[in-house]
């Protein structure tokens, strides 16, 4: 028998709508989860997913991404890739499948609660498929990871980082939590799909892709591949979103949400596409600066898609075109000082021609984020290796969480900002943390950085190795050290032959 064009029963397959005849309206889609907003169920009838696609096609989809993902992995690990390849670029998929695996799986929830709460039956529909797609990246990361825990303890984390209180895990989990897991679907969708998904992910799926071709892990790069293919479907749920706002005097909603999602996931985001990018992967194999993936993916189309859905850019853009200079280069120092509680290996990545290279992308790179270096540098040329570490614990942002840092050199701009509130001093790296905490203070009042756990009593006793217990760090693996030994100091004058 002949099957009928999608065309032709797509339309009533996606109008899923009904009077309830068992429960209220209200019940069934309670305004604190469905919509705030008050917005008539007929507006929300009129929701038009970009992307259209149906349960069979999804299938056969899916069915042939996985094959080829898990083929070209089968033929990598017939040549033993990962045993010989560079030990930065190793330390890269510790640190993606670490923060990653289990983000996707986080991602479930949020899609879990469109497909149960939204109003419109195409979102519901969508979201669905949104669900499915990253219970399948889930699976895929971890079924990857999995393979390399035999050649490195610390591929253990993929699975159990976001499980932990580990440095690198909290500001991540801190955010998607945000975002993802407490708010109402409209909000969280437009802060998910439109304002990380759009505008964040294709910087790290597809320019991490393009590195690690260039590095001849193809199997990372079509893994990653594949799971964009998804992001560009689901990222297409928050876009109707907006219009539906705008319509309904909603705009001002709208743009928070954008703001928001966007500046809370890239504070994590610039880290875990930065510093690969422009500090691990070796520099004849780098494709581009983060700073110019960044410049096309975000400032010229991600604005320019706001900017046509009718809104306007984030009014911190200013401190976004600044951050996209300073922030990656700022938390890399901070997290190669502190590699004692990551659960991989940092590459320092600033041997002579790799600065050279920085200098050129980031203009001032010597003048600012080189003086730290030469610091560095001079003492592990003396064999002063213990001088390389950071002492104490570093102040944290009580929103991103991350180490409150600034340039140093020729252009120090060190700033405080800092509220009070219910008799309590909390500290931000910048205006826009500031600004998300003091729009609602009791969303993030109680939470607490390490260092809050580390002098409230809760890390006991105060010392540093009980600090690396409690981040997890010699129980499911060890903590990191330099992933070359130095050897990108060995470029400058000959190290002493003392070991880290």
């Amino acid at each position: 028998m002949a099957m009928l064009d999608r065309s032709a029963w797509y339309e009533l397959a996606r109008t899923t709508n009904w009077t309830p005849q068992f429960v209220d309206a209200g019940e069934l889609f309670p305004s604190v989860q469905s919509d705030p907003f008050g917005i008539p169920m007929s507006e929300w009838e009129t929701y038009d997913e970009p992307f259209k696609v149906s349960y069979r096609e999804y299938v056969q989809l899916q069915r042939e991404k996985d094959s080829g993902a898990y083929s070209v992995k089968a033929a990598l690990a017939r040549s033993r890739y990962h045993e010989t390849a560079d030990p930065g670029y190793i330390n890269i998929l510790k640190w993606h499948y670490g923060s990653n695996a289990l983000g996707e799986y986080a991602a479930c929830f949020p899609a879990a609660r469109m497909a149960r709460f939204s109003k419109a039956p195409s979102m519901r529909n969508m979201s669905v498929f949104f669900y499915l797609d990253e219970l399948r990246h889930t699976q895929i990361e971890l079924f990857h990871a999995h393979e390399l825990v035999k050649l490195d303890r610390q591929f253990d984390w993929a699975v159990k980082a976001h499980h932990t209180m580990n440095m690198a895990a909290l500001p991540g989990r801190h955010a998607a939590d945000d975002i993802m897991m407490t708010r109402d679907v409209i909000t969280s969708s437009i802060m998910v799909n439109l304002a990380f998904e759009t505008g964040i992910t294709n910087v790290q799926m597809v320019a991490m892709s393009a590195d690690a071709a260039n590095m001849g892990d193809f199997c990372f790069s079509n893994l990653i591949t594949s799971i964009q293919s998804d992001e560009a479907r689901h990222a297409q749920i928050g876009t109707p979103l907006v219009g539906i706002l705008i319509r309904n005097g909603r705009r001002a909603e709208a743009q928070r949400a954008i703001d928001i999602g966007l500046w809370r996931m890239w504070k994590s985001y610039s880290l875990f596409s930065g510093i690969p990018m422009d500090y691990l992967i070796p520099l004849e194999k780098r494709d581009r600066s983060f700073k110019e993936y960044i410049e096309e993916f975000v400032v010229e189309q991600f604005e320019r898609q706001i900017v046509d859905l009718g809104l306007e850019r984030p009014w911190y853009w200013a401190d976004f075109l600044k951050d996209i200079e300073s922030h990656h280069h700022n938390q890399h120092m901070a997290l190669w000082s502190w590699r004692k509680g990551l659960y991989w290996n940092p590459d320092a990545g600033v041997a002579p021609a790799e600065r050279a290279w920085l200098e050129e992308k980031y203009p001032g790179w010597n003048a600012t984020y080189g003086r730290y270096w030469d610091v560095i540098t001079a003492n592990a040329q003396a064999g002063r290796f213990a001088d390389t570490d950071a002492k104490g614990m570093p102040c944290l942002c009580n929103m991103c969480q991350h180490s409150i840092t600034a340039r140093g050199g020729t252009l120090w701009d060190a700033r405080v900002h800092q509220t009070e509130y219910e008799g309590r001093r909390f500290n931000f790296c910048g205006p826009v943390c500031q600004w998300i905490f003091n729009l609602e203070p009791d969303r993030y009042a109680e939470t607490e950085t390490l260092v809050d756990r580390h002098y409230n009593g809760e890390i006991d006793p105060a010392d540093p190795d009980a600090l690396l217990r409690y981040m997890g760090i010699g129980v499911i693996s060890e903590g990191g050290r330099d992933a070359g030994a130095f050897s990108w100091a060995r470029a400058y004058n000959p190290l002493a032959e003392a070991a880290e």
